[in-house]
């Protein structure tokens, strides 16, 4: 009895052994690898990372994010569900996304809202918006962390590639 029972132990060891190391990367500093592949530098070859043209107007990605921050205009999107992304993700509404013109892709930048001073951290991996006035379109998921309805202003930071500890 004792020899199963010492057996059955060492097989809830290995178990939770293997659950735990299942969840290192929420706690590594890296983004999941269900986030599409997203958790990865920039790849500059890409054809989202190339220069595109929306409306005869032609967008020049930038070769780098460091050290990038803008102020303007923010909006969201939601109502599609499902579509791929620029970079071939499918959108997920919920999650904490975004689209921008003309960084590289991916990205990661905090967006605060200056009406509130509330801020979330997401993936740039879409490009867009494309209205005029507009300098980033957050998912839905996102604009809700930060209380954005419509449209606000916003201060938009580049962060490195760690996630930062709030």
């Amino acid at each position: 009895m004792s020899q199963l029972s010492h057996t059955q132990s060492i097989g809830i060891m290995l178990l939770m052994a293997g659950l735990l190391s299942g969840c290192a990367s929420m706690f590594s500093g890296t983004l999941p690898h269900s986030a599409g592949g997203e958790h990865r530098a920039p790849n500059f070859n890409a054809a989202y990372n190339k220069p595109y043209k929306i409306n005869g107007v032609t967008y020049y990605p930038l070769k780098s994010a460091a050290g990038y921050r803008e102020v303007g205009t923010a909006s969201w999107y939601g109502s599609e569900s499902g579509n791929r992304t620029a970079m071939g993700t499918r959108f997920v509404p919920h999650g904490l996304t975004a689209a921008h013109k003309t960084l590289p892709l991916p990205s990661r930048v905090r967006v605060t809202n200056l009406n509130n001073g509330r801020y979330v951290d997401v993936i740039v991996n879409d490009r867009g918006p494309f209205k005029k006035g507009r300098i980033i379109d957050l998912s839905h998921g996102a604009a809700k962390k930060i209380g954005l309805h419509g449209v606000a202003k916003v201060k938009i930071e580049h962060l490195n590639s760690k996630i930062s500890q709030k």
